[in-house]
């Protein structure tokens, strides 16, 4: 069994002043595996996951309860409603009374539904309690349908090295409690710890009450006990006499005095010790029972270092009958997770990846699953993205964005670099099957790619041409905040040449790269006139001709534009417009603004 779905109606910032149970005001689709919630800061992660554990609660020993600020704008209700589907037989008998059923005859599957519904009134939340079924209101849950349903919960801030050390009610003991070998057994026999501690005991209290005594030494007995005795008797009553063993031979009390350690590892980093912690929490997870096997975990790379966290979540993605619900602030976690299990957490909404609910293909996947990496996986957590297909792009775009006044990290805009013309692929992600609009402003940055004559000119008809396949095959974005934008003539660095704010600093930066290059050099305080012509040659990497380093070119000309304090750059310059309005596209910068 599995969370397939969670609805909720005025929790936290999930909440409108309508009340329609048809119409929830958050709900989120789970799958049976991982699951990912990612998205920037107060983007409601959290919210979901506490969600989840008001109504299922956790193995530990932690009170969870509704508070005054779970309610939506101090709203007088709410209501969060967990379906659980694909519930094997052994499961579904622990649920009999409470389940529904979908589908018809011979192939329907057992559902259950479980209810929270709080009310407050005159800043007092009324008494409220855990429902399921399939009715408005559902039916009370007994105690052993509540335990079947209970839920394994990480926090973000983990203590681990606490919660892994001897002490009473430890973590580690609630975990080994739950395990079927410390289970009480049905004829009464003692475990074999148990019977271990009082063979243990008897020798500890023989030892006390040792009377043997040699060469004028006392005895155990009166160096201990008896003066502890005489005191005692004087305090209470003659009759009363002390006894010295082990602490409480029960097995929880036992176990209370287990810590878990890494075998010999002294002084562990906070990482390591994070690790060993998730580890004993996937021993509860793994254990032979009929009930639920769910983990929360928040911010699963608190304490470790990038390739850890990769580490950490490859291993989990391998694990069969384990739901995961993780939230994270990480590209490096994100680039890890296959993208169909993640969820974009914006807006008061959720937007998960999965195959049904975006116009992604197979063939997107397979490419998405090989090339979002960790750079490219910033587009996730932006409030802008601008696409680009190389390296040039990433590195002057920030730096004429905070010419013309807009500051790429201020609007939190992210830069993708997909190395190629595959920007469809990405591009794609924000495109939904649901109704849906993920609202993050795209910008898609691309050459136009035809090629002048060799006199230097262009065909205006190839170019019309080329221009009309490209926004042909973006036909699918129309009406969306995906936006195409095309360079006027050729690629950037054409661009750039020809640009009325841009092109005497783009040939200075192209003159010391390619300093060698005699056609290149200045004459006086002019370029020489054959400079366009090898730059053409070069840009077009004629025969018997090196190309242009287009990389150390842009590297050159982003550091003349970020001290050029006389630069200014408007939008009247054609050549270089469409990189313009990309940045203000993803800025949200209107026109006049």
């Amino acid at each position: 069994m599995y969370i397939s779905e969670l609805k909720l109606w005025n929790f936290r910032k999930y909440g409108r002043d309508e009340w329609d149970l048809e119409k929830p005001h958050l709900v989120v689709p789970f799958n049976s595996g991982t699951n990912v919630l990612i998205g920037e800061n107060d983007s409601g992660k959290t919210a979901i996951i506490d969600a989840i554990k008001l109504v299922l609660k956790t193995h530990a020993y932690e009170w969870i309860k509704v508070e005054k600020e779970d309610f939506y704008e101090n709203s007088d209700k709410l209501r969060i409603e967990i379906i659980f589907r694909e519930l094997k037989d052994e499961e579904a008998k622990n649920f009999t009374e409470w389940l529904g059923w979908e589908g018809e005859g011979e192939y329907a599957k057992p559902v259950l539904r479980l209810i929270l519904y709080v009310e407050q009134k005159n800043e007092r939340i009324l008494p409220y309690e855990v429902k399921a079924g399939m009715g408005e209101t559902g039916y009370s849950l007994n105690a052993e349908a509540k335990d079947y349903l209970k839920s394994t919960y990480l926090k973000a801030l983990r203590d681990a090295d606490n919660e892994l050390i001897a002490k009473r009610n430890s973590r580690l003991s609630q975990i080994l409690q739950g395990h079927e070998l410390f289970k009480k057994k049905e004829d009464g026999e003692k475990h074999e710890f148990e019977k271990w501690l009082n063979e243990a005991n008897k020798k500890i209290r023989n030892w006390f009450n040792d009377t043997n005594s040699e060469n004028g030494v006392k005895s155990n007995k009166e160096q201990i006990k008896d003066v502890i005795d005489n005191f005692l008797q004087a305090f209470i009553d003659d009759k009363i006499g002390s006894e010295l063993k082990l602490s409480d031979p029960e097995i929880k009390a036992i176990l209370e005095k287990i810590s878990l350690e890494i075998e010999g590892a002294k002084n562990l980093g906070l990482g390591t010790m994070n690790r060993l912690y998730m580890a004993a929490e996937l021993l509860h997870l793994k254990k032979d029972w009929n009930g639920l096997k769910l983990a929360l975990v928040e911010e699963l790379e608190a304490h470790l270092h990038p390739q850890a966290q990769m580490k950490v979540i490859e291993a989990l993605q391998k694990e069969r009958d384990i739901q995961f619900i993780l939230t994270t602030h990480s590209p490096n976690l994100a680039s890890k997770v296959d993208i169909q299990n993640l969820i974009i957490c914006k807006d008061k909404d959720v937007y998960s990846l999965s195959d049904d609910k975006t116009k992604l293909n197979k063939s997107d996947y397979k490419f998405l699953k090989r090339f979002l990496d960790v750079t490219k996986s910033n587009l996730f957590f932006a409030k802008g993205v601008i696409i680009v297909e190389g390296m040039s792009e990433e590195i002057l775009i920030p730096e004429i964005a905070k010419k013309l006044g807009y500051d790429l990290t201020k609007h939190e805009v992210s830069i993708v670099n997909v190395g190629s013309t595959a920007y469809l692929h990405f591009a794609k992600i924000f495109l939904r099957n649901d109704g849906k609009e993920l609202n993050i402003p795209v910008s898609v940055v691309t050459d136009l790619d035809v090629r002048p004559r060799d006199n230097g000119t262009f065909e205006e008809e190839k170019e019309n041409q080329r221009r009309q396949c490209i926004k042909e095959s973006f036909l699918a974005f129309k009406d969306t905040t995906v936006k195409l934008l095309i360079a006027k003539q050729w690629t950037l660095e054409w661009c750039l040449y020809k640009s009325k704010y841009l092109s005497k600093l783009f040939k200075e930066s192209v003159s010391e790269v390619h300093s060698g290059t005699e056609e290149f050099k200045k004459d006086g305080d002019n370029f020489k006139p054959e400079f366009e012509s090898k730059f053409i040659d070069k840009l077009a990497k004629k025969s018997g001709t090196s190309s242009i380093d287009k990389v150390a070119i842009a590297g050159v000309l982003a550091e003349k534009i970020s001290v050029d304090n006389t630069l200014i750059i408007s939008e009247d310059d054609e050549f270089i417009k469409y990189i313009i309005d990309a940045i203000k596209h993803a800025c949200r910068i209107q026109n006049g603004n």
